[in-house]
């Protein structure tokens, strides 16, 4: 590890980030309406992005700072088990490719902002709507929190974070920097922001990983080293294995399923996609986003690199910007750095400003000012999103970063339970909308005392996502069989409710409503009604 600043880095470092806050703001004149005043701009970018801009900003959400830290960062403390987000990422494409098309075509004709307005249209309850929202909102928190953690374990490695004796403002000055400039930038361009600095985030990079998996390869002596060296050090440590044992793949397939059925269900995945201008873009990039696995597959070998290279951190999450420190030189380290950074910068974004649409348009609008006018959405929406980022930083700063990472993987176990009712809903009418309230209720609380109940050496509860599977037996991901109960409940429900002849509310959608493109004869977004300005 290298003493002090490395100031070449830093500098690089610096340019990029300066380069990125201008592209931020000038975001704002990009693709501008006549009228930005409405969720429709601001919080969906005109809903007007083509495939190339919709494909980087997919990218750009999906792949984070924190995917570039902490999936190499698992197969540096556990070996091959970390590999579980390849296959999901590539799960995960066949499997929008058939539903998001159609939450698309059905938000683009009736001006739904948010999964949680199309469960309302879809279902005409506002308690699953809310429920959905709520889920959103708390699984998108400490997610943005992460972000925060990738900016700052780079900043540490570069020497400027700082040790525990330095003063508290000192040592986070910077992290406070760079969430001052991500809120004014995000507050004055909304979605046009993160769209327009993914092109720079995601070209970095590919970059950095096209020249660490040949450099750091040749530097270490090949790839039959690097596994070597990783094998040695698992069978002398115990703590993981180059290829997972039998005893691991009911964990590592449940994972990696589980994994796959939710991450289209994170509101920033949502915004992004409705940003786009068409069907047909959606379509388009279900097929070109596999290029995104590929990337991360390559990215995942830095863990064993790390291993291979001597790297000893106690942080794991630091493993992947010191081997980058130790392996290239100081310029292009910098680079390496800014890569992370930026891939921060993008989904922390993107995440804040889709928090802030579920909190205005399903609580706010729903439940306290249903007259409220687009501009007043759009400015309390602007709010929200800069105090989801204070929230953020408050996970950052005031604690351990365990409790980040651990509220993360319960996220993906929360979010997971509004499945059914968004996706099921884009295909069926059959589930009453109780049933899905019912459903997600018991999956919401089966997940979370099972998650809270998991301990570690190291930690009392939520120590792992992973957990004995009932009736089967096996070790497995905790968020699935929370998935399982809440269908059980959702179906018996159902029957029982149909039985019973209770109300199914209103829905609002129509059978056309979900194979409509842009440019079909009678397509209409029910926008807001104009301001009536009553002083005349």
């Amino acid at each position: 590890m290298k003493e002090g600043v490395n100031v070449v880095a830093l500098a690089v470092f610096v340019f990029f980030f300066a380069l990125v806050t201008v592209m931020g703001f000038l975001a704002a004149r990009w693709r501008r309406a006549a009228n930005a005043e409405n969720l429709d701009e601001w919080g969906l970018g005109g809903r007007s992005f083509g495939t190339w801009i919709t494909w980087f900003l997919l990218g750009g959400d999906l792949y984070t700072a924190y995917t570039f830290v902490a999936v190499p960062a698992a197969i540096y403390a556990a070996g091959a088990a970390g590999f579980f987000a390849v296959p999901y990422t590539i799960l995960v494409y066949p499997l929008i490719f058939t539903f998001l098309p159609r939450l698309w075509s059905v938000s683009h004709r009736h001006g739904y902002v948010t999964t949680s307005d199309f469960v309302l249209g879809r279902y005409g309850s506002k308690g699953l709507s809310l429920a959905v929202a709520v889920t959103g909102i708390l699984a998108t928190m400490p997610y943005i929190a992460l972000q925060l953690v990738g900016i700052q374990a780079v900043l540490d490695v570069m020497g400027i974070g700082g040790g525990e004796s330095t003063h508290w403002f000192i040592r986070d000055l910077p992290i406070l920097v760079a969430f001052g400039v991500l809120a004014a930038y995000t507050y004055s361009s909304g979605l046009r922001a993160p769209a327009l600095i993914a092109f720079v985030k995601d070209t970095l990079i590919y970059l950095v990983i096209a020249v660490a998996i040949i450099y750091i390869p040749i530097r270490l002596g090949g790839f039959d080293d690097i596994f070597a060296a990783a094998d040695a050090k698992f069978a002398e440590t115990g703590t993981g294995t180059v290829i997972p044992g039998e005893a691991a793949h009911w964990g590592y397939a449940t994972l990696a399923l589980g994994s796959a059925l939710a991450l289209f269900m994170y509101p920033h995945s949502i915004t992004a996609t409705l940003s786009s201008g068409s069907r047909e873009v959606i379509r388009r990039n279900t097929t070109i986003l596999p290029l995104y696995s590929l990337m991360l597959g390559l990215l995942a070998l830095l863990g064993f690199m790390a291993i291979a290279a001597g790297v000893r951190v106690e942080n794991g999450q630091l493993a992947i910007p010191q081997l980058f420190e130790n392996m290239f030189p100081d310029w292009f380290a910098g680079v390496a750095f800014a890569a992370i950074g930026i891939g921060a910068l993008v989904p922390a974004a993107i995440m804040s400003i889709a928090a802030a649409n579920l909190f205005t348009r399903n609580i706010y609008k729903d439940f306290v000012k249903p007259d409220a006018t687009p501009a007043e959405e759009t400015r309390v929406s602007k709010i929200t999103s800069l105090l989801v980022k204070v929230g953020a930083l408050v996970f950052v700063l005031g604690m351990d970063k365990t409790v980040a990472i651990n509220f993360q993987l319960l996220g993906g176990i929360w979010i997971l339970q509004t499945f059914p009712a968004i996706v099921a809903g884009l295909f069926t009418r059959w589930f009453h909308r109780w049933a899905l309230l019912a459903g997600w209720a018991v999956g919401m609380v089966y997940g979370t005392v099972v998650a809270y109940n998991t301990s570690s050496p190291t930690q009392k509860h939520f120590a792992t996502s992973s957990d004995t599977i009932p009736l089967i037996g096996e070790i497995g991901y905790i968020g699935l069989t929370a998935f399982v109960l809440n269908l059980l409940v959702t179906v018996v429900m159902t029957v029982v409710l149909r039985a019973v002849k209770a109300p199914e509310g209103i829905d609002r959608t129509a059978a056309d409503d979900y194979t409509a493109d842009a440019g079909d004869p009678g397509v209409q977004r029910e926008l807001p009604p104009p301001t009536v300005d009553v002083r005349h």
